[in-house]
């Protein structure tokens, strides 16, 4: 893990080994990532990255494996796609006053057979703590493939009070318990808002002195929102999950025009934040 951190703001692992994500979070003393308290979906690939705070699924798949359009028969998209265990290369780290930056480069194998490359910029803002990602992801192989991408924002929901809620523009009512739904689990996705950009905030939490979580995205390549938790043990956990896609099957996406071919040499950007703050 590469320690990322700047005059203030949380202190950050990140995961070279794949795709430059999100392990550990610090804010304060304080490790806001589930660790083990996850659910076990099979696939040691997502195993490893849903105990960490942020992992990236896609390039070419989001949600649970599908069968590869145009493939032999069983062959299927992996697990959230193809990105994770992906190892980032070129990986650069400095500073620009109080501000933090790491950049790199994550070249990934699709699932079709072709390739794609990320290339991925982290700041800290030293002033507010605020974390930025800015993600250029470019069809570097000789076929084209339907991008799809999910940003994968796992948090430790021993944390969590009844005090602590879900609140945002592009939810019913505008907020709503964090322990939504009935019994031990629940998800939802919904659509995110047609203003550029989205945000979602989690808080207050008590055990973070009050502080909040926001989470904000760039609706015009994430224009949906997936939020679920697990609280059946051993798993505790909450995701918040800006999304390229609405929750469907493929088949339904593609007979709808939603699943855009990105061609050779052709690029897509997304942009995601976060801050905990008072008050935020």
């Amino acid at each position: 893990m590469i320690e990322f951190s700047a005059a203030h703001g949380p202190v950050i692992l990140l995961d070279p080994t794949s795709v430059l994500d999100i392990g550990k979070v610090f804010v304060g003393c304080v490790d806001v990532s589930p660790g083990r308290a996850i659910p076990d979906d099979g696939d040691p690939r997502i195993d490893h990255s849903l105990e960490g705070f942020l992992f990236t699924c896609g390039p070419d798949h989001i949600r649970h494996p599908e069968p590869v359009e145009g493939a032999g028969e069983g062959v299927r998209y992996p697990l959230h796609g193809s990105f994770s265990a992906s190892p980032a290369e070129n990986v650069v780290m400095h500073r620009v006053g109080d501000d933090a930056l790491c950049c790199g480069e994550v070249p990934v194998r699709l699932a079709n057979g072709g390739h794609a490359r990320l290339y991925r910029r982290w700041r800290i803002d030293g002033v507010t703590g605020a974390v930025s990602l800015e993600d250029r992801l470019v069809n570097d192989g000789d076929r084209p493939f339907a991008p799809m991408l999910m940003y994968h924002m796992n948090l430790a929901a021993r944390l969590f009070d009844p005090g602590t809620r879900l609140s945002g523009a592009m939810l019913e009512g505008g907020a709503l318990p964090w322990a939504f739904g009935e019994g031990d689990g629940g998800v939802f996705c919904v659509a995110a808002g047609n203003a550029g950009e989205a945000k979602v905030r989690l808080g207050p939490v008590a055990s973070l002195s009050g502080l909040s979580l926001t989470v904000g995205f760039s609706t015009k390549t994430l224009p949906f929102l997936q939020v679920w938790r697990n609280q059946s043990a051993p798993a505790n956990v909450l995701g918040i999950e800006p999304a390229s896609h609405r929750w469907t099957k493929r088949p339904d996406l593609a007979a709808a025009g939603e699943l855009v071919p990105l061609q050779p040499s052709e690029a897509v950007e997304y942009r995601l934040s976060f801050l905990f703050a008072v008050g935020e």
